[in-house]
């Protein structure tokens, strides 16, 4: 797929796109979650892409919904069901469904519609699908305390762009290669020509190692899986309850997760926490082994009476002795003893092994007092600490990022299939909701809907009441006041929308006529001027002439009367739907003028009616099911006729009755 081809995609969006490790997949998938990491790309950004990218796959023009108000219909359509997800991803998603006259695109979203509408809704799926979200990936990791050497200058520049995580540094020799051994727990060659090199320190020969960028920077796997590990958990707790069949095992996956920290570093191993105490606890455990020390050698010397000879002080005094030769003289083996505890308080306190011998030397065998320790001792005690620690924790990192990285990809598909279910359910919840079946959706034009219940009403869903409508054809739809003419209409437009977005309808059944627009016009609030009106006249003009055969059109007008004066309207409307007739489109006009209309026309209109069935405490009783073939008894005759009731035959309403036959 060529990516400028989709629409919508310029040459800049294209560019971020090609980022993604396989761009033309996600468009075909619908995968916003994969389409909204590219640079720039917002979710609501990537659903608009991938309507585009679906449009081009079906050769779909779009324009479906040709009007404001059949815009306004699928919007709101499409919001019962957003209001149905758990997650930001569903809700995105859910926009990549559109209505479409495209018979392909329709089979492919029923053929989705199908598997939704028999997923369980269950409440717990719904809990364990909070805490899931799309996967994010750590752009920000950086380790400082290994790098790769090179000494070719084109292996330089892809190192840098295979591993940018780590330094990358050109050698010519081994001495140079030392150099670094010095100043990073570890230096990863990547040329053959360094084998066999004897450097001290932890040098790696690795020629391969571009090609596993894992095994140099495992923190790269650990870090993806630390940012993500909740998400994980989750998307692992929704298959377990929804009973989905998981990509991999969830329990080795799990323990995978429960040795890694929130930070990316390892938990659960002994020898790497003691390494890591060990040097945190360092300058505090040598300024604690100095007390020791000196504690010891202050009792000592408060205990003991020390006698100096006359001739043997004197002799000191020439030689330009001090306190340490005093200590050297009287004190050397309490000197000893207390350096002894204070080397026996350092290796134990940090737990020493391999450099315990190191740490003896920290503190001098010549007395002196107070008992100091030697910095240089303890800043290569330090380093070998350092050093052991982060090649522990490397090699720690490298073994579980082994693990983790080979089941990414299937953590990556674990939280997909729960983003995806999510979806999924949304639909099941509407159709659940809403009692919703799913509509036959035929080439013959008109609609049959039966039992159908909107759910757009001011009303709770349970208190309406259901309709049975068909129409072939260009039907004029009369009724009273109130009787819910707009309603219907509004009924019609979202059947044909749900059913042409390859949906279930909230109806006991319906059979819906593909068309290629749906142009539903809601009622205009008061008399347009000239050039309004002038306007709305050139609208039909060009939707009559742009009907053909295969380009059938749904139009829904509600009082177009409204636009001009009655007398005018009548003809007005009465042409407009004779040449809807002859083009053979489908059209419901709502008018209070239908017998005007009907008159006026030359073709073969008939009029449906919903039927006010009189008045009861002054409540008007409506039968909201249009009757075909019959124009609508008006809200005042039924009050006329009520009156006359009362008033007898020969009385004034009885006569007033009289007019309306």
């Amino acid at each position: 797929m060529e990516l400028e081809s989709v629409p919508g995609v310029g040459a800049k969006t294209a560019t971020a796109l090609r980022e993604l490790d396989d761009p033309e997949r996600a468009l075909r998938d619908g995968d916003v979650a994969t389409l909204s990491q590219a640079p720039g790309v917002s979710e609501g950004r990537a659903a608009r892409i991938a309507r585009g990218a679906i449009r081009a796959d079906h050769d779909d023009p779009g324009g479906f919904a040709a009007t404001p108000r059949a815009r306004e219909i699928f919007r709101e359509a499409l919001g019962l069901l957003q209001e149905r997800t758990v997650t930001d991803y569903a809700a995105k998603r859910l926009e990549t469904l559109y209505p479409s006259g495209v018979r392909s695109r329709i089979e492919e979203v029923r053929e989705f519609t199908e598997r939704a509408i028999a997923r369980d809704p269950d409440p717990a799926v719904r809990e364990a699908l909070s805490g899931v979200e799309p996967l994010a990936d750590p752009g920000d990791v950086r380790v400082r305390d290994r790098c790769l050497a090179t000494s070719d200058a084109e292996r330089y520049a892809e190192a840098q762009e295979a591993i940018p995580e780590v330094s990358v540094e050109v050698v010519d020799d081994a001495r140079q290669l030392a150099e670094l051994a010095r100043s990073y727990s570890t230096v990863v060659a990547l040329d053959e020509a360094f084998a066999g090199v004897d450097v001290e320190g932890d040098v790696r020969v690795e020629p391969d190692a571009l090609a596993e960028p894992a095994s140099v920077v495992p923190e790269r796997v650990l870090t993806f899986f630390a940012r993500n590990r909740d998400r994980v958990r989750a998307a692992a707790e929704v298959h377990r309850v929804a009973g989905l069949a998981a990509p991999c095992d969830l329990e080795t996956l799990a323990d995978a997760l429960d040795r890694l920290e929130a930070d990316g570093s390892v938990r659960g191993d002994d020898e790497l926490d003691r390494l890591a105490t060990a040097v945190d606890d360092l300058d505090a455990a040598v300024s604690t082994a100095e007390s020791v020390a000196n504690d010891h050698l202050r009792e000592a010397i408060e205990e003991r009476d020390v006698t100096i000879e006359g001739t043997d002080l004197l002799s000191l005094v020439e030689r330009g002795a001090g306190v340490d030769s005093l200590l050297g003289r009287e004190l050397a083996d309490e000197y000893a003893a207390a350096v002894e505890q204070a080397r026996d308080h350092l290796v134990d306190a940090l737990e020493l092994r391999d450099t315990e011998a190191i740490a003896r030397r920290a503190f001098p065998d010549e007395p002196t007092y107070p008992v100091e320790r030697q910095e240089d001792v303890v800043s290569r005690l330090r380093e070998e600490l350092t050093a052991a620690r982060d090649q522990r924790a490397t090699r720690q990192k490298r073994a579980l990022a082994d693990d983790l990285a080979d089941v990414r990809g299937d953590a990556e598909q674990l939280v997909a299939n729960a983003l995806e279910l999510d979806v999924e359910l949304a639909v099941a919840r509407f159709a659940a909701d809403f009692e919703c079946t799913m509509p036959e959706v035929t080439d013959d034009g008109g609609f049959d809907i039966e039992g159908g219940r909107s759910p757009l009403l001011d009303v709770p869903f349970e208190a309406v009441e259901p309709v049975d409508y068909a129409v072939d054809g260009v039907t004029v739809l009369s009724g009273v006041n109130s009787g819910g003419k707009t309603s219907t209409l509004d009924l019609v437009a979202l059947v044909t929308t749900l059913a042409h977005m390859g949906l279930p309808v909230p109806a006991e059944s319906a059979r819906v006529g593909r068309v290629a627009e749906l142009h539903y016009h809601a009622k205009t609030q008061g008399t347009l001027d000239a050039g309004a009106f002038e306007s709305t006249l050139r609208e039909f003009g060009e939707l009559v002439t742009d009907i053909t055969a295969d380009r059938p059109v749904m139009v829904l007008v509600d009082e177009l009367e409204s636009i001009t004066e009655p007398g005018a309207a009548a003809t007005i409307v009465a042409g407009i739907l004779e040449s809807l007739t002859d083009r053979e489109a489908t059209g419901v006009f709502v008018s209070h003028l239908a017998e005007d209309i009907v008159a006026a026309s030359d073709a073969d209109l008939t009029i449906d009616g919903i039927q006010a069935e009189g008045l009861v405490d002054g409540e008007l009783r409506v039968n909201r099911s249009p009757v075909k073939g019959q124009l609508a008894r008006s809200t005042p005759e039924l009050i006329v006729e009520k009156l006359a009731d009362d008033d007898g035959e020969d009385g004034f309403y009885a006569g007033l009755l009289g007019k309306f036959d």
